[in-house]
């Protein structure tokens, strides 16, 4: 399984690494750290030598009661980042978005892939995927941001979200949308309660014969607090679980805030692999 953009191919035949970089004032984790273009570029930096092979810049904070970035702002944060990222470091760039014109301005930019929490339902966005001819990443969300973790529900949420991300991706195909630049994301914490989350998890090879690369984001997220009972900055441990379990399910592209552990993860699960 190989992924094209703008002449650039990502072998699928092992995991890869995606750094998350958020530009924002407000992001659930690191909300300001990275929201000057100098320290975002060396986080990104420091991401790509610990062996990121993807940098997911996004400039708009969707956490459980983010506020809206207007377009404007939205890509004043971004585009000088990719550009920069684009002209000086060995990697993919991925756009965290769900704006169609953030997505072709940051296409333009030197964005490899789109990454849209609200997989391309928003006015116009489906529109600008498919111009752009990137791969997009098409997320489960419940509800939207605001609201999403106010009482999420699901009768199977393993069969319902297999279901919307079969009718969704068929949707796409039938406007225009490459297959071949599907991904799919199963939505962690966006609308599902503790037991949705780990149900997800532990049912991600299923999600595989749907014939797309999954990408998965648990990386400090609610679910390690609320079973651990760890706040945001301990959770490390927690997540290191999580893409372990992910890969060995089968994810293909494994979102993170704390890349050089995960890589250390990825490098033991490869080692084991080569056993068999």
């Amino acid at each position: 399984m190989i992924l094209t953009s703008h002449n650039k191919k990502l072998n699928l035949d092992r995991p890869h690494i995606m750094g998350i970089l958020n530009v924002t004032p407000d992001s659930f984790s690191d909300g300001g750290e990275y929201a000057q273009l100098e320290r975002a570029f060396i986080h990104a930096q420091e991401m790509v030598n610990q062996g990121a092979t993807i940098i997911d810049v996004g400039g708009e904070s969707t956490r459980p009661g983010a506020n809206d970035v207007i377009l404007n702002e939205e890509l004043d944060r971004v585009l000088p980042i990719i550009e920069r990222i684009k002209n000086e470091l060995d990697c993919w760039i991925s756009i965290d978005t769900s704006k169609a014109v953030v997505m072709a301005e940051a296409v333009n930019a030197g964005a490899d892939i789109i990454n849209d929490v609200r997989a391309l339902r928003e006015e116009g966005a489906l529109k600008a995927a498919i111009e752009a001819n990137v791969p997009v990443c098409l997320m489960h969300m419940q509800g939207q941001p605001r609201s999403m973790q106010a009482a999420p529900n699901y009768n199977d949420v393993v069969a319902e979200v297999r279901r919307f991300l079969i009718e969704h991706s068929d949707h796409c195909i039938n406007a225009g949308l490459k297959a071949e630049n599907i991904i799919i994301d199963l939505g962690f914490g966006f609308g599902k309660s503790l037991r949705h989350n780990f149900d997800l998890l532990n049912a991600t090879q299923k999600f595989i014969s749907l014939g797309f690369p999954v990408l998965t984001g648990v990386s400090r997220k609610s679910m390690f607090g609320q079973l651990l009972n760890r706040d945001i900055n301990d959770r490390l441990a927690g997540s290191l679980a999580g893409a372990m379990i992910a890969m060995q399910q089968g994810s293909k592209i494994i979102r993170v805030h704390d890349v050089a552990e995960t890589v250390d993860v990825m490098k033991v699960l490869q080692q084991i692999n080569t056993f068999k």
